[in-house]
């Protein structure tokens, strides 16, 4: 903790011993405050007064709470000479907005008469929204010009409709949004690359100016403020510095308490060993929990962007302990959070130290050649391409491949192909090379908030520093913060093969001095995608499964799940939620798909499962860690995946 922050909590404790007990109350925030006294107010009166009644003593105590603040954050920057100066040089354009923004102005300059018409539309809506509030003042029941989505959060407190003034600066901003939106969307654009990247950071913008990001705007705060008499405001003061600091310099948002998860302790706590650890990745190995397991073992192979313990958060959720329970020896691949020493490696050594070593380790500890695999998103897309690579070779030792949320065909990958133009990895490779040659894994990690900034960005802005709340203790948040590096070499590989020219479906890709056929894949395929997933979308997925059936691989079954590129995927059985869709056939499209597919309630692992043991029959005594040809090395979950970014 810096001194700063502990001067915060100094000057809490002795403002805090300073004052009389007062009684508490729930405060819109979720958390016990106190309430200013309500002195004069008649028996069972208190309920119903507003707490907006002691506006001189909040202003007096709030300018005590200004001056104290002051000097925390003179103290704060006394202490961090170590931070990035400010200088007068302009901060480059890394995303290549700019351009999207001048090809944006050409277009509207060139159709002066849609610039005036969609003026006059805005004109309109002021309009109607200035009639409907006109006649609400005057105590008329009237319908709201414009309403948010029923899925937005950030509109949920009452006060947001029953205040005039709030309901009408609610009403302008998403107006304004859609205007704004719109008018984009309708912009003829040369470059259709430019449209999506201007419409996608348009709503960026639009995200960014919510009237519930301000403070003083903010119901919820404003509530939070006076219940708690600025305690708030003081420890958002203090949880600001603390980010700051974490950050060295920049802002480094917590979405989860940093300090309460402890790896091996109460998250990633499936027992099991490490049986093997080359310069890439270490191999576990879980130990059973049934007499008997499948004759095949499995080899999980997650992405590198993450860390692999998203599949075993806690015993409740974890799905690595929910496979070992169905009867499988299981083996995960934890890859090395990756210093400027790896900064060489290449995709291929990936696929080499990090898939084919774990593949010869598994038959190593078991005695059978093949084994079942499970890939991850980038997982799935590396297990893809060594599918392709092995069928060009005649390597056999995969008997069945299942792919979660993971990408082969990259045409509609989503909003992730809007950073990957020249311009873009150029400026990504710059800022790896400056790093040492690994991109730092914040860098990647703010990438994917910005795919639904309002839940991972700004709802945590107005929790973390406005209403001074503490981190919440949540697993899958912790796990979404412990980012990791990535090598130059891989990465940029990722970027430009797949999601920049779409190689490895094109039929252009070379590794090893092999021209990749992912057609010619001859195994049993189970493909899983998520119906709102925002990374990997479902079509995009369909498009792979339909790639892998292409040479008449009837073996090929794609499944769609409820929620997204995380929830989607972890869905215990015993949670009873979301639901999932099944179809065996794979006509020419998704939508056509989704017409004849079955609808089941609840968690698709089941079905999977049964699928599964389908493609995978047999069974052996159980096998332990250790009693192969594998020697342990050290408990789950290693080393390698306690490494920090």
């Amino acid at each position: 903790m810096t001194q700063a922050a502990e001067k915060v909590k100094k000057t809490k404790r002795k403002k805090t011993a300073a004052k009389k007990p007062a009684a508490k109350t729930k405060s819109a925030a979720g958390e016990k405050s106190a309430k200013p006294a309500n002195s004069g107010a008649a028996p069972g009166e208190e309920a119903e007064k507003s707490i907006y009644h002691d506006f001189d003593a909040l202003t007096e105590y709030l300018t005590d709470i200004s001056g104290k603040s002051q000097e925390v954050v003179r103290e704060f920057f006394a202490h961090q000479a170590g931070f990035k100066k400010v200088t007068s040089e302009l901060p480059s354009d890394p995303l290549n907005v700019g351009e999207a923004f001048q090809e944006m102005m050409k277009g509207l300059a060139a159709d002066p008469g849609t610039v005036m018409q969609r003026q006059f539309n805005l004109w309109g809506d002021y309009a109607k929204l200035m009639a409907t509030m006109s006649r609400r003042m005057a105590g008329e029941h009237v319908k709201p010009a414009i309403a948010p989505a029923r899925t937005d959060k950030r509109f949920a407190h009452p006060a947001w409709n029953e205040n005039p003034m709030l309901d009408f600066v609610k009403q302008s901003y998403l107006i304004f949004g859609r205007w704004l939106e719109n008018t984009i969307h309708e912009v003829e654009f040369d470059d259709p690359h430019d449209k999506a990247k201007a419409e996608f950071f348009t709503k960026q913008f639009v995200d960014a100016f919510a009237p519930s990001n301000f403070a003083m705007l903010n119901p919820e705060v404003v509530e939070a403020t006076i219940e708690s008499k600025g305690e708030n405001l003081l420890k958002g003061l203090q949880n600001l510095l603390e980010d700051i600091d974490r950050g060295h310099g920049e802002l480094a948002i917590r979405q989860a308490d940093l300090d309460y998860f402890k790896l091996g302790e109460n998250i990633a706590t499936t027992p099991g060993k490490v049986v093997v650890q080359n310069e890439i990745i270490q191999l576990i190995q879980y130990e059973p929990t049934t007499e008997k397991v499948a004759k095949t073992p499995l080899l999980v192979v997650p992405p590198w962007i993450n860390k692999f313990y998203i599949l075993d958060l806690q015993p409740q959720n974890s799905f690595i302990k929910w496979m070992v329970d169905q009867g499988r020896t299981v083996f995960v691949i934890s890859w090395v959070n990756p210093g400027t020493e790896l900064k060489d490696k290449t995709f291929a050594d990936y696929i080499r130290q990090g898939l084919f070593e774990a593949l010869d380790a598994v038959r190593a500890a078991t005695g059978q050649k093949k084994a079942d695999t499970i890939g991850y998103c980038i997982g799935g897309t590396m297990l893809s391409t060594a599918l392709a690579l092995m069928a060009k070779k005649g390597d056999k030792r995969i008997n069945s491949a299942t792919f979660f949320t993971a990408q082969a065909d990259f045409s509609e990958a989503g909003d992730l192909l809007l950073f990957v133009d020249d311009e873009q990895l150029d400026a990504i490779e710059k800022q790896m090379d400056a790093a040492g040659g690994v991109l730092e894994g914040r860098a990647m990690a703010t990438t994917f908030n910005m795919l639904r900034s309002n839940d991972l960005i700004w709802s945590f802005v107005i929790d973390n520093y406005m209403k001074g709340k503490n981190p919440a203790k949540f697993d899958l948040l912790f796990w979404n913060s412990d980012a990791t590096r990535m090598p130059k070499n891989v990465h940029l590989f990722y970027l430009r093969e797949f999601y920049q020219y779409n190689r490895l479906a094109k039929g252009e890709m070379v590794i090893d001095g092999e021209t990749l056929d992912i057609s010619a894949v001859d195994i049993p395929i189970f493909m899983q995608a998520g119906e709102t997933d925002h990374i990997a979308p479902p079509n995009s997925i369909y498009k792979t499964a339909k790639l892998f059936a292409s040479n008449g691989n009837d073996k090929v079954q794609y499944m769609l799940a409820g929620s997204g590129h995380i929830a989607g995927v972890v869905n215990h059985p015993a949670k009873n939620k979301y639901h999932h869709s099944t179809n065996r056939a794979l006509p020419a499209t998704i939508g056509e798909w989704k017409e004849s597919a079955e609808l089941h309630p609840g968690s698709w692992w089941p079905y999977w499962i049964e699928w599964l043991n389908s493609v995978s029959p047999g069974e052996v005594e159980a096998r332990i860690p250790g009693d192969g040809d594998l020697d342990i090395i050290e408990d789950a979950p290693g080393s390698y995946v306690k490494v920090k970014a």
